[in-house]
C-alpha cells in the first residue's frame, strides 16, 4: 500500500515543526491549534478542551463499531544538545520522547482514512496532553473521555529505540510497569554531631532504610515477580557537626504486576514503621499513586499482532517480548477500556539515542510505517461487510 506523496510531505513538514516548538504538558497550546486545524481540514468533527488542551477528531463513515487511536502530544524539560535543521528553538524543552512523531503519524493516519474511507465504522482520533509524568491519559479519563466519547477498543504506539526500523513489539499483557512514588520523613532528635548519644539520629536509620528496601524485590516477592524500588532522593542536615532533626527520602516503585504493586507498597510501610524505632527515630511515609500497570488486553494485543504480520512481515513482529519497567500513562485508558499499547522500531543505519536523552530525535522513516500501521489496522478492526 502506497501513501500519496503529498501527504508524506505533510506528515515531515508537521513534525519538524512540532519539534521546533515543542511544549510541555498542559502548555500544547500551538500544539493543539496545528492538530484541531489539520483534522478540521481533512473534514472530522473537532472536539477541544478535554484535559484543557487536549483534541478529538472523530470521523464516523457508516455503521459498525467505535474505536479510539490515541497519540502524545508533550515534550520534554530538556536542553537539545543534537542540531538537527529543525532543533528545538525553545530553551530548556525538547521532544526527547518522539511525541512529535507520534502526532504527525496519527495527523496523516487521520487524513489518509477521511480521503479513503475503506472501513465501516468510527474513529476517534485522541491526541493527548501530559503523557510525562503528569498523567494526562487519567485527566482526559476523569472528564469524560469514555463517556462523551463511547469506544469498543482503544490503541495506541510508542516508537522504541533499540529495536530497527521496520520492526514492532506487542504482548497480550504487561507491555510497561506500573509507576508510584513516595515521600518518607524520618523524626529524630537533633544533637551535637560529637554527642551522638544525646540525640536520636534519622541519617543512620536512612542508611539502613534505603539498604533494607532493595531486600523487598530479593528477599520479599519470588523471583519470578518483577519490582523495582528506587530511593533517587534524600535531603536534610544544615550544618556539618549537627546531627539533623529530620531526613527526607523520595523514590519510585515499578512493578509489572498488580498483586505485586500492591504488596510491594504494603511492605515499604512495614520497613518505614518499624524499622526506626530501635533507633529511637519514627517513620511516616507519603504515596502519590501514579499509573498503573500497562496491559494489553489479549484480542486487541492479537489484532496489532495480525495487522503487523500482514504490514511488516512475520520475522519482523516480535510476540511476548520482554516488556519495559518504565511505564506510560496509557495505562490510565486501558483500565477503562479494552485495548492494546505497541512499540514500533526506531533504529536506523545509526542506533537511535534513547528515549528521553538530550541526544534524541525521532527517526522520520518511521512516518509512512506508522501512517500505514494505523490504516491497516482501521481497515481491518472496522472492515466493511
Amino acid at each position: 500500500m502506497s501513501l500519496p506523496a503529498a501527504l508524506l510531505e505533510n506528515a515531515l513538514d508537521w513534525r519538524r515543526q512540532l519539534h521546533q516548538h515543542p511544549e510541555l504538558g498542559y502548555q500544547e497550546q500551538q500544539t493543539s491549534e496545528l492538530v484541531a486545524k489539520v483534522l478540521t481540514d481533512a473534514g472530522l468533527q473537532v472536539f477541544r478542551g478535554l484535559a484543557g488542551t487536549g483534541v478529538i477528531g472523530t470521523l464516523e463513515n457508516g455503521p459498525g463499531p467505535v474505536i479510539g487511536l490515541r497519540a502524545d502530544m508533550d515534550a520534554l524539560p530538556i536542553t537539545e544538545k543534537g542540531a538537527p535543521q529543525w532543533k528545538s528553538q525553545k530553551a530548556g524543552v525538547m521532544h526527547a520522547c518522539g511525541h512529535d512523531g507520534h502526532t504527525s503519524i496519527l495527523l496523516a493516519a487521520a487524513c489518509q482514512l477521511a480521503a479513503t474511507r475503506n472501513f465501516s465504522g468510527t474513529i476517534h482520533f485522541i491526541f493527548q496532553p501530559a503523557e510525562e509524568n503528569l498523567g494526562g491519559a487519567r485527566k482526559m479519563v476523569e472528564e469524560g473521555l469514555f463517556q462523551r466519547f463511547p469506544m469498543d477498543a482503544v490503541y495506541a504506539m510508542h516508537n522504541w529505540p533499540g529495536m530497527p526500523v521496520g520492526t514492532l513489539a506487542v504482548n497480550p499483557d504487561a507491555m510497561m510497569a506500573s509507576l508510584d512514588s513516595f515521600e518518607i520523613t524520618l523524626h529524630g532528635k537533633s544533637c551535637h554531631a560529637a554527642m551522638p548519644e544525646s540525640g536520636a539520629d534519622p541519617m543512620v536509620v536512612a542508611a539502613e532504610l534505603i539498604l533494607a528496601l532493595q531486600t523487598i524485590p530479593s528477599r520479599r516477592l519470588s523471583p519470578l515477580a518483577s519490582a523495582v524500588v528506587s530511593v533517587t532522593q534524600i535531603h536534610g542536615g544544615e550544618a556539618i557537626n549537627v546531627i539533623p532533626e529530620q531526613i527526607v527520602l523520595r523514590g519510585t516503585v515499578r512493578c509489572l504486576q498488580t498483586d505485586v504493586r500492591n504488596r510491594v507498597r504494603g511492605l515499604i510501610e512495614d520497613f518505614v514503621t518499624t524499622l526506626p524505632r530501635p533507633f529511637g527515630v519514627s517513620g511516616e511515609i507519603h504515596w502519590y499513586p501514579g499509573y498503573p500497570v500497562t496491559a494489553n488486553h489479549a484480542e486487541q494485543a492479537e489484532q496489532v499482532r495480525a495487522v503487523a504480520v500482514d504490514v511488516l512481515g512475520e520475522s519482523q513482529v516480535h510476540w511476548q517480548v520482554n516488556p519495559s519497567m518504565a511505564s506510560e500513562d496509557f495505562a490510565c485508558m486501558m483500565e477503562a477500556c479494552p485495548g492494546a499499547y505497541f512499540w514500533l522500531g526506531a533504529d536506523g543505519a545509526t542506533p537511535s539515542a534513547p528515549l528521553h536523552n538530550a541526544h534524541y530525535d525521532f527517526n522520520d522513516e518511521l512516518l509512512p510505517i506508522g501512517i500505514t500501521f494505523w490504516q491497516r489496522l482501521v481497515e481491518s478492526v472496522l472492515a466493511k461487510a
